[in-house]
């Protein structure tokens, strides 16, 4: 990463007159870019609702993910922060950002870089450090992600918040970002709604999660297939389901890795397929889970018991937690294709001594 700006003392501050979002765009000749499935908000009043979701901003640490030509980023400044760090993957928006760097003086650091490899473990200043069960630190996580990056950086920061290392070394940092739609509606699902999914039980195990409000797609340059939510996060002070990360998350995709079909299904293929039967009885009657319900169905206290009882048996077999059902399909694959590559020659020299 490279250090664009740095950061010093401000007095009380107020964002001088600046060339409008839509102006930068025109100034920089900044388009959204497909690939990367890029959408600007240009909409300043927008821009403020999202930063209002994250709380109560003045003289807090923030973190703006993807800032992009800064429409956030100014409702950010505008909310009175004491520093505000910026992480941009595009070099194209860094010239644009300067510029409200120069704004607000001693306010603004940009890094370039991809947040879904940067180190957050020292973005912030150690004081503002708390006991993960303390109120949430100062520092607040905000941003527009593009949908292809949205899932799996939300997935890797729920990690972080388990392990509480990352931007969840200073405490319960909250995070207040932008999701497709369905995205944010799995995230918030209910047992027994329609998009109930591995995300709402990685997400709601570990956080509270709010599906704050809906903007439609014609607010975004250009204009997305889908309507946008913002979610906030909380970090929970205790997680629902008590287990490791990996450990939780490989029950819960095993189980939904079937979702239309009875859950028992999914389960089976936590275990090898000698003794699978055997197992996954076993797993479900200590758990006290129904078989017959489908995944969705499924509560965060069946997910705990699962959970639970599938670590008591990784305990007693430690091969059990390494067992890819993946990976034995794809050896049954080979060994299959191998057994009818050598069985062709063989079949040919019949044939020729006929």
């Amino acid at each position: 990463f490279c250090l664009m700006a740095v950061p010093g003392k401000a007095a009380a501050f107020h964002l001088p007159p600046l060339p409008t979002v839509g102006e930068i765009i025109k100034l920089f000749r900044l388009k959204a870019q497909k690939q990367l499935s890029q959408n600007f908000l240009l909409d300043l009043r927008l821009t403020d609702k999202i930063v209002r979701q994250a709380g109560e901003l003045k003289n807090a640490h923030v973190c703006e993910v993807g800032p992009g030509p800064g429409g956030i980023t100014r409702s950010i400044l505008s909310a009175g922060v004491e520093q505000l760090l910026l992480i941009e993957k595009d070099a194209r928006f860094i010239p644009g950002l300067q510029m409200l760097s120069e704004a607000a003086p001693g306010k603004v650091r940009i890094v370039h870089g991809d947040i879904l490899t940067c180190k957050m473990e020292k973005a912030f200043p150690k004081h503002l450090k708390k006991n993960w069960e303390d109120e949430p630190p100062d520092i607040h996580i905000i941003g527009n992600l593009p949908f292809s990056v949205s899932t799996p950086l939300i997935i890797k920061w729920l990690e972080n918040v388990s392990k509480k290392d990352g931007p969840f070394i200073y405490g319960r940092t909250q995070m207040t970002l932008t999701f497709q739609k369905e995205v944010a509606e799995r995230l918030t699902a209910n047992p027994g709604g329609k998009q109930r999914s591995r995300l709402s039980i990685m997400s709601q195990h570990l956080c509270t999660v709010q599906n704050c409000f809906v903007i439609p797609g014609q607010a975004f340059v250009p204009k997305p297939e889908v309507d946008v939510a913002v979610v906030h996060f909380t970090p929970l002070v205790q997680p629902k389901i008590q287990q490791p990360f990996e450990l939780v998350e490989k029950v819960v995709r095993s189980v939904f890795q079937f979702r239309r079909k009875y859950c028992f299904r999914g389960i089976e293929t936590l275990f090898p397929e000698n003794g699978r039967l055997k197992r996954t009885e076993q797993l479900m009657m200590t758990a006290n889970v129904d078989p017959t319900l489908r995944p969705f169905q499924l509560s965060m206290s069946h997910f705990r018991n699962l959970c639970n009882t599938y670590r008591k048996m990784c305990d007693e077999d430690p091969s059990l937690f390494v067992y890819n059902y993946r990976e034995e399909l794809r050896q049954k694959k080979m060994m299959r294709n191998l057994l009818k590559s050598t069985s062709q020659p063989k079949q040919i020299e019949e044939e020729d001594h006929l």
